[in-house]
């Protein structure tokens, strides 16, 4: 690699501590202009990667051709508006579903989560969207989270198909994302999210949050029991404003 190359790269990468045997190479910002519903909006997009605790940009820089990087994906996030500086920002840690968020599946309301929650950080003014690429079916994976669906065609819920396949419910971490969060802004933040078990859980890890922000919508008879098994079994808050289609 060219090093004039080096030198210009180098200077949109920051190396963020993360535990005692890796450190977290982010990269952007990246302007990212986006096609949303009639308008397009342009984001800063960021991406990280996990590295050596030793290694030096520079290094990263010229290992990319032996790291094989297309054989697994890597996490981002999605920044509107003066983020680092605005009093009211919200965050939204999106996990990767391939068949919601690409496919357009019914099965789960992931992909309208996904818009809806960029529409909301739009309005708003400012904010980010963490878009968390290890955690496909709550942690377990594309391949495995197919034989969940199968499981599932067969009577057991989300969570039972899960524990069936002997993983547990969730397997989904949070620490990098925090880390990330955490170099890009140090006010507190409003959290997306159905869940204030998570809104709990990343308080703990760090996340500087008072309140989560509900997310209903898109509730149609293939996700019913999906989304009730999230409220009965996941801690949940209960669906309200919503329309079953």
């Amino acid at each position: 690699m060219d090093q004039n190359v080096i030198d210009l790269l180098q200077n949109k990468m920051e190396i963020i501590a993360f535990n005692e045997e890796q450190n977290l190479s982010l990269v952007g910002p990246v302007k990212l202009p986006v096609q949303l519903d009639d308008q397009v909006v342009t984001f800063q997009w960021y991406t990280w990667l996990p590295i050596k605790k030793d290694e030096t940009k520079e290094e990263v820089l010229r290992s990319l051709p032996s790291l094989h990087l297309a054989d697994y994906q890597q996490s981002s996030v999605l920044v509107y508006g003066d983020f680092k500086n605005a009093e009211n920002a919200l965050i939204r840690m999106h996990s990767i579903c391939h068949t919601g968020d690409i496919f357009g599946s019914k099965r789960c309301d992931c992909g309208y989560q996904l818009k809806e929650s960029m529409r909301m950080i739009v309005e708003n003014g400012n904010g980010a969207l963490f878009y968390l690429a290890n955690h496909e079916g709550r942690g377990i994976g594309l391949f495995t989270k197919s034989l969940a669906y199968l499981l599932q065609e067969n009577g057991l819920d989300t969570v039972e198909a899960n524990l069936a396949l002997d993983f547990p419910d969730d397997l989904r971490s949070y620490e990098a994302p925090i880390k990330v969060l955490q170099a890009l802004r140090q006010k507190p933040v409003k959290l997306i999210t159905n869940n204030p078990k998570k809104l709990d859980a990343l308080k703990k890890l760090g996340l500087t949050a008072e309140e989560n922000i509900p997310l209903w919508g898109d509730v149609s008879t293939y996700n019913e029991n999906y989304l009730n098994t999230k409220v009965n079994k996941s801690g949940h808050i209960p669906l309200k404003n919503t329309v079953t289609i």
